[in-house]
């Protein structure tokens, strides 16, 4: 069975946990035999075996037998990349812990959550993304402590898990889960991984978004606003909209209609008018903000992916390919600055 792949980003919290016990990266890379620069190639992948391979490397490195733990706790959303941001920008913990669940497999790791309400219990099952694999001690125990971390960033409350569990045995000291996981010490050798704890922390509301994250978004979407957001009126209304939903979510017909009082079908037929589709409008303003974004160093072409809220970066990559005859990394490279909006608008299809 082919095992998947995951980001190289992933190697970064690693880089990062390295660089708090004053190690010296270079040194660690030469005893894992990883080649030095790999965390710097922001768009290249890795076996999810190469991965947890490395995190046990760490752990030895380190002589920490809560490496993952620690590396959880010491986890910052925007360590997130592009899903730290979304998260930030959600209603409440549910939303974000939805977010998370929804797009972790395109732009994280090789676990996913699954979330369930039990009575008046919220349980957040780790699951591994390909069946019939097992389990990497110190992977799904960095996951689980920077969910606990996360909750805490995101809503500035602790969460007061009623009970955590591991499948495997119990490796670390117990004073290390009890610091991870607010005084609780897991079950180990159960059936899940899994965190649990009041179903009301899934209400408690998202503090604020991270303002530095949302201007950045928010000068790509005006420099796509100034492209697109003119000429007949309902076509610019909806490119409009289209445009305030996508920090959020990608916007369908019927989300359109809703939007803008009427049916599906009149919306259909409105638009036929003014000459276009609504999927037409809607591609039109995803290829514009892919190109802002592509411009942008500081996005990896799977970041850009997410979002543009594509299910996963094939996807991205067949449309983009489709509406300027290159693939985003080709064009990336040959294109240093962004296009001017007489060559960039108008082209993307149906």
């Amino acid at each position: 069975m082919k095992t998947m792949d995951v980001p190289v980003t992933l190697l970064w919290p690693i880089r990062k946990s390295m660089a708090a016990k004053g190690l010296d990266w270079e040194a660690f890379c030469a005893y894992a035999g990883i080649d030095v620069g790999l965390p710097g190639r922001t768009d290249a992948r890795i076996e999810t075996e190469e991965l947890e391979r490395i995190m046990q490397s760490a752990a030895d490195y380190t002589k920490d037998p809560a490496f993952g733990l620690h590396q959880g706790q010491a986890m910052h959303l925007t360590d997130l990349g592009v899903l730290g941001y979304a998260m930030l920008h959600s209603k409440t913990i549910g939303d974000a812990l939805a977010a998370y669940q929804k797009y972790n497999d395109v732009v994280c790791g090789q676990y996913n959550a699954e979330i369930e309400i039990a009575g008046d219990e919220a349980v957040v099952r780790m699951v591994p993304r390909q069946s019939g694999r097992g389990f990497s001690r110190h992977c799904i125990e960095d996951m689980a402590a920077s969910l606990v971390q996360i909750i805490l960033q995101l809503s500035g409350k602790p969460v007061n898990l009623t009970e955590a569990s591991f499948s495997h045995a119990r490796q670390a000291p117990a004073e290390a889960y009890a610091a991870a996981f607010g005084g609780v010490i897991p079950l180990f050798g159960q059936e899940h991984n899994a965190l649990a704890f009041r179903k009301e922390v899934l209400d408690y509301p998202v503090l604020g978004a991270d303002s530095r994250l949302f201007a950045v978004f928010e000068g790509v979407v005006e420099d796509v606003r100034k492209t697109l957001v003119q000429g007949l009126v309902l076509s610019s209304r909806l490119r409009e909209w289209i445009l305030s939903s996508m920090p959020f979510f990608f916007p369908t017909l019927q989300d359109a209609a809703k939007e803008m009082r009427m049916s599906a079908r009149t919306l259909q037929a409105r638009l036929k008018e003014e000459g276009t589709t609504y999927n037409r409008l809607a591609n039109e303003v995803r290829r514009e903000l892919a190109i802002r974004y592509l411009a942008r160093p500081e996005h990896t072409v799977t970041e850009i992916a997410y979002l543009l809220h594509f299910s996963e970066p094939s996807s991205f990559h067949a449309a983009f390919k489709k509406w300027t005859g290159k693939a985003p990394g080709e064009y990336r490279a040959e294109n240093g600055h962004i296009a001017s909006p007489q060559a960039a608008f108008g082209m993307a299809s149906d």
